[in-house]
């Protein structure tokens, strides 16, 4: 199998590499399960990172940074859902299509969750930035709260996005194009 090997916040990983179609392969990044990296990560980015009053990220690649950037710095973070549960009253929605998915998917907050996110300084979190369409589902769910994005932080920003100005990363991932 074929890999890339990346140096993220210190620590050294291989990467396998995955063909997204015909002509395109990605270096697949899980943080599920790599507790070091996570740390890490987390860290370095909030070191880079302007002040905020919660973390928030879609489900569910996003979670263990979202979580670890909160337990180390704000204490606080949200989750946006990929379906409604039955505790999540009154939803507020938005719809997406991801590299990593091969449908559309819709991103849901409850309403309790839309109320605490009201007038809060706003820390947009994911693992990879590629396209930027998960991004851009939460910053309309952000908009739909009344929230504030002070900061959009990942840990690689992958082919074109690490010519974004509005992401903070760690580390560029590139995609891998067959001639």
């Amino acid at each position: 199998m074929d890999t890339y090997k990346i140096n993220i916040a210190g620590v050294e990983r291989e990467l396998p590499l995955f063909p997204v179609n015909e002509k395109v392969s990605i270096a697949a990044f899980i943080m599920f399960g790599d507790v070091e990296v996570t740390e890490k990560a987390a860290a370095e980015l909030l070191k880079r990172c302007p002040e905020h009053d919660v973390c928030v990220s879609a489900e569910a690649k996003g979670i263990p940074l979202c979580y670890e950037m909160a337990r180390q710095g704000c204490r606080e973070y949200v989750i946006a859902r990929k379906s409604v549960k039955v505790y999540m009253r009154n939803c507020t929605e938005v719809t997406l299509n991801s590299i990593t998915t091969a449908r559309e998917q819709t991103l849901y907050l409850g309403e309790d969750d839309v109320a605490f996110l009201k007038g809060k300084r706003v820390l947009l979190v994911d693992d990879v930035v590629s396209t930027g369409e998960s991004l851009t589902a939460l910053e309309h769910l952000m908009d739909s709260c009344g929230a504030k994005i002070v900061g959009k932080a990942c840990v690689l920003a992958e082919g074109d996005a690490k010519t974004r100005d509005d992401i903070i990363y760690l580390e560029p991932l590139p995609l891998f194009v067959k001639d």
